[in-house]
């Protein structure tokens, strides 16, 4: 059973990269919210180069209101760096898709110790691995809500695109983890 295991993470991996091709080369996904362009990026570029030295989280604020607390009617911004740059891409793909593949065969372990009333229906078993997509794209994606944030309509993207990966990786585990012989007992 290890060895389906780890076929299936290898197989998800590789239904993972064409859909992560086809989501941002062909349909623009994560340009659509992570990579907009700045008007003057040229100028901010210099003003967060100059002032951002440590890789981290960051809030940029109005300046404080003559009572000393923010103005609410004021945009916040924030700015991630992580210390990286282009050079970096390659790496950054490998640990992606290696924590993928990881999660995937975490996954479809948790499938095979699964009741036989599941592992019975090849419904089932994708309907299993894509609740835990679901629990993913509630927990991770929609958790980024807030100041500093995503907007909740990007939240929504993130989180449709995380559900629709683990659907398509549930397709190939409840495909590729058939049960030889499964006994169904009647509750």
């Amino acid at each position: 059973m290890l060895k389906k295991i780890f076929i299936s993470g290898l197989l998800d991996g590789i239904v993972l990269i064409l859909w992560a091709f086809v989501a941002n080369a062909i349909l623009g996904f994560k340009s659509r919210i992570d990579m907009k362009q700045i008007p003057n990026e040229s100028q901010v570029y210099q003003v967060l180069k100059e002032n951002i030295v440590k890789p981290g989280g960051y809030m940029c604020n109005s300046p404080l209101t003559p009572a000393g607390t923010f103005p609410l009617e004021e945009q916040v911004f924030s700015i991630r760096y992580s210390g990286m740059g282009h050079a970096s891409a390659a790496q950054e793909l490998v640990v992606q898709l290696a924590m993928a593949i990881i999660a995937v065969m975490v996954a479809a372990w948790m499938l095979s110790v699964s009741s036989s009333r599941i592992l019975s229906a090849y419904s089932r078993r994708v309907l299993f691995i894509a609740a835990i997509g679901l629990l993913f794209a509630v927990f991770s994606d929609l958790a980024k809500f807030g100041i500093g944030g995503y907007p909740l309509p990007s939240l929504l993207l993130l989180a449709a695109n995380d559900f629709i990966s683990w659907t398509l990786a549930g397709l190939v585990v409840a495909w590729w983890l058939k049960p030889k012989s499964i006994v169904v007992t009647s509750s």
